[in-house]
């Protein structure tokens, strides 16, 4: 058996990224063989993430990638902000958006596809395994469009295409394509500043509408008027929750002013071809998971 020297097991764990006891453990075990304890090292690297695998994954990062007339996202978590700036996990999220583009978005065909000659699903389960947290591939989309763009935009970018918010914009248009990669940017930074909940008053669910409409008539009803005002009155409530809530009524955040429709219509006034949003995306790092908080005391 070969002597367990400190420098063999710093070469390990330069390899792998596992723990110096780890690393001793597993020559100890293999007899020195530094293959046989990379093995050795990702089949109990394996039991180690499935232990983590119940831990709230909340952290994490957005990537995106663009290509032709199509886009992708995906959303990759982890369970703490330190771990998403960690090289190894970006360069995993940048890989993962660029097979999301490919693959239509589906996450599960997604695991499957290679990542550094192996499955994504067992590249994932080695990064977890070296860098020791949880992490999970949480959620992915593709927008395509012909005639058009996709834009896109991401905000707290932490590296090329890497962030805390990604959003896509696919504009359908015969348009020149560097001018509508221009206004789909600014409309792409636009959903992220006002987190549009859908392009029309008509793309909201009828569940949507409803509360809020039943929210805002017991809100009229509160000022003791006949009901006949306060259907008016409701009106212009709904119109206000329109303008807040739905894309092409919000008021575009470049210039304060104008109603992103409006700016639709000057566009492809301009542009010399209609210009219209046929469809966008947003993701936010760990909107909807319950995160854990703890008590500092």
């Amino acid at each position: 058996m070969a002597e367990i020297t400190a420098a063999l097991v710093k070469d390990l764990r330069d390899k792998t990224g596992a723990g110096m006891m780890d690393c001793k453990r597993a020559l100890s075990e293999t007899g020195g063989d530094q293959e046989a304890a990379i093995d050795w090292l990702r089949k109990h690297g394996y039991a180690k993430a499935a232990k983590k695998a119940g831990r709230v994954a909340a952290e994490g990062l957005v990537g995106v990638a663009v290509g032709g007339d199509a886009g992708a996202l995906v959303e990759v978590n982890s369970e703490t902000d330190f771990v998403a700036r960690n090289d190894q996990f970006k360069e995993f999220v940048k890989s993962a958006a660029q097979i999301a583009l490919t693959e239509g978005g589906s996450v599960e065909k997604m695991l499957e596809k290679p990542i550094g000659g192996v499955a994504m699903r067992q590249a994932l389960t080695d990064l977890i395994a070296k860098i020791g947290e949880n992490m999970s591939v949480r959620r992915a989309v593709a927008l395509a469009v012909s005639p058009g763009v996709v834009a896109h935009y991401v905000h707290n970018a932490m590296g090329p295409e890497l962030g805390k918010i990604g959003v896509l914009v696919a504009l359908k248009s015969t348009a020149d394509k560097a001018k509508l990669a221009a206004l789909g940017k600014q409309i792409a930074m636009h959903i992220a500043a006002a987190n549009p909940l859908a392009l029309t008053p008509a793309h909201l669910s009828a569940e949507v509408i409803e509360r809020e409409r039943n929210i805002q008539a017991d809100l009229a009803r509160q000022s003791g008027k006949p009901e006949s005002v306060i259907e008016k009155m409701l009106e212009g409530r709904m119109r206000k929750f329109y303008e807040e809530s739905v894309l092409l009524h919000q008021t575009f955040v470049i210039d304060g002013e104008t109603s992103v429709s409006k700016v639709l219509e000057k566009a492809s006034k301009d542009f010399g071809a209609p210009v219209e949003i046929e469809a966008f995306v947003r993701f936010q790092v760990g909107e909807g998971i319950d995160k854990v908080t703890e008590d500092a005391a």
